[in-house]
């Protein structure tokens, strides 16, 4: 990816982009962030009427796998390559917008320890095996298009899901 094929890609020059950004990396890692808040809006609509923890995490999940699918470049960029930081070292660790959808599992998940539907344990832990599952599901998915999915994708990323929330109920 140039900074000449992103100025292409949205009808402006290359010079222009620079006023915005100082480097190709920095336009990269605001790119994330955006697409970090689109997933955490998507699943906050999907869950923002739900007041029972564990159904919230079985309509989380979902929501997830569908962002990532319906927005397959994106979820790669993000969660499935390795993004070269070069001789500019690493950038700093998440911030808020990139952590804002695990940390709301998260309080999720410590909401459904407090009311004694979920095993006691580590929320941080739990939500970890948690998105690992819907994460999982949805880099298989992405990557491997060619395997022979069940006919009828979305029972069948409901039951991986409910897998996942049930190993974690008390």
């Amino acid at each position: 990816m140039s900074i000449r094929a992103i100025a292409d890609a949205v009808g402006v020059t290359p010079p222009s982009i620079y006023l915005h950004f100082a480097d190709k990396d920095e336009l990269i890692v605001e790119v994330c962030r955006e697409q970090f808040r689109m997933l955490d809006q998507h699943l906050q609509a999907a869950t923002a009427d739900i007041e029972d923890p564990i159904e919230a995490m079985r309509a989380c999940g979902r929501a997830y796998v569908e962002f990532g699918l319906s927005n397959a470049e994106g979820y790669r960029v993000l969660f499935m390559g390795r993004w070269d930081h070069g001789d500019k070292g690493e950038i700093a660790g998440p911030g808020e917008v990139e952590l804002a959808a695990f940390v709301h599992l998260v309080e999720n998940v410590e909401r459904g320890i407090q009311q004694g539907r979920i095993a006691a344990g580590d929320p941080h832990l739990i939500a970890l095996g948690l998105w690992s599952t819907a994460h999982g599901i949805t880099s298989l998915l992405i990557s491997h298009p060619g395997f022979p999915w069940p006919p009828d994708q979305s029972a069948m990323i409901d039951c991986v899901v409910t897998q996942a929330v049930e190993g974690v109920l008390a």
